[in-house]
């Protein structure tokens, strides 16, 4: 359904160049960076409270390709036992074996295509990610994830939002570091996404007709997106089912990500004294870029994303003002105290289900667009 290799050539070959530095600035940089996730590390474990690693490896640096490399690695994880049972599922083609593997295999290359030009517009953009699936181990053992920082974005865009470059490198490294906190303190969540992700691909709708009402919402949605809707393609190829199940992962993601987000501010003003400038800068860039800009993140989710980020911090701020951080923990007891939707959007629900009466009744404090 996907030949990854076409993925990866056409994502590195589409895929910008980062900013022009000496070699010997590339070294320090990614130096820095990989002393600045030990010490965000520690940052992380000692607010948070979560029982992560105690000295886990410092993050891998990579350049945009080498984002792209391993985004397929990890793509094909995940995908590709899903996509052998699906091919089993679907309809026998009409044109017979031979044209079946014709039809497939242009296909495919398509698709790949399709994908590394996905990839390679997010390969520019993105400063880290914990990545949750990776290939087996050469020495057999299963491999837990592994934090990587895109260099060449990283030191983009702290040239330009102007801002102190030691502190803007530790302050994404807080972020990044949250999320190896979550993944490795609570056993059960990387395997919980990984199902949901699973019961939603498996949920697609492979009639023909049906697909093809599909494709006509997609290109639905397109048309929105470039007359400034808020149509975006995920919503547009949901099935019923995918939809539901769309919505408890797209809780948990919010979670992680505003949690995230919550953390690199809150430790910030102790070991990043100008946190405060990077946030309203950062923020300010977000929210910008050019129109085409703006059309290509609806189309993809990616403003679905920062609104993820808005709505999982208020979350989290508004929580742990209410019930402390150890009563925010207990969000990661087990799937069933994962906030629903409706929790995030109001989190009263939610700690009235799970944390039970609070000690104090304090106020909300004001919602900021962090």
């Amino acid at each position: 359904m996907i030949d990854w290799n076409v993925a990866v050539q056409a994502g590195t070959r589409l895929v910008r160049p980062g900013p022009q530095v000496s070699h010997e600035e590339a070294r320090a940089v990614v130096a820095e960076l990989r002393e600045l996730s030990r010490d965000a590390h520690g940052h992380v474990r000692d607010f948070t409270g979560m029982a992560s690693e105690l000295d886990p490896a410092p993050a891998t640096i990579v350049d945009r390709p080498g984002w792209i490399r391993a985004n397929v690695d990890g793509f094909r994880v995940v995908l590709e036992p899903l996509m052998e049972q699906m091919s089993e599922r679907r309809s026998p083609s009409p044109l017979g074996g031979a044209g079946n593997v014709v039809v497939q295999a242009v296909g495919s290359r398509v698709t790949g295509m399709q994908v590394g030009a996905i990839l390679a517009y997010m390969a520019s953009r993105v400063l880290g990610q914990y990545e949750l699936f990776l290939p087996p181990d050469p020495s057999g053992q299963a491999p837990t994830g592994r934090l990587t920082l895109v260099a060449p974005n990283i030191v983009h865009v702290e040239q330009e939002l102007g801002v102190h470059t030691r502190d803007f490198r530790l302050w994404v490294c807080l972020h990044e570091e949250t999320h190896r906190a979550q993944f490795t303190g609570v056993p059960w969540l990387r395997e919980y996404v990984q199902d949901q992700m699973t019961q939603f691909l498996l949920a697609s709708d492979l009639d023909p007709g049906v697909m093809l009402d599909r494709i006509r919402d997609a290109a639905e949605a397109v048309a929105d997106a470039m007359r400034g809707g808020d149509a975006n393609l995920i919503d547009a190829i949901q099935t019923p089912e995918q939809r539901k199940i769309l919505d408890r992962l797209t809780a948990v993601m919010t979670l992680v990500e505003g949690h995230g987000d919550y953390v690199m501010d809150a430790v910030g003003p102790e070991v990043v004294p100008s946190v405060e400038q990077i946030r309203s800068r950062f923020q300010g860039r977000r929210d910008g870029g050019s129109k085409l800009d703006k059309t290509i993140r609806r189309l993809l989710g990616i403003d679905l994303k920062m609104k993820q980020y808005a709505e999982g911090s208020r979350f989290v701020r508004r929580v742990v003002a209410e019930a402390g951080m150890s009563g925010f923990n207990q969000v990661w007891q087990s799937p069933e105290t994962l906030p629903t939707h409706d929790e995030i959007k109001e989190p009263a629900l939610w700690m009235d289900r799970v944390v039970g009466p609070r000690a104090i009744d304090v106020a909300p404090p004001e919602a900021s667009e962090a």
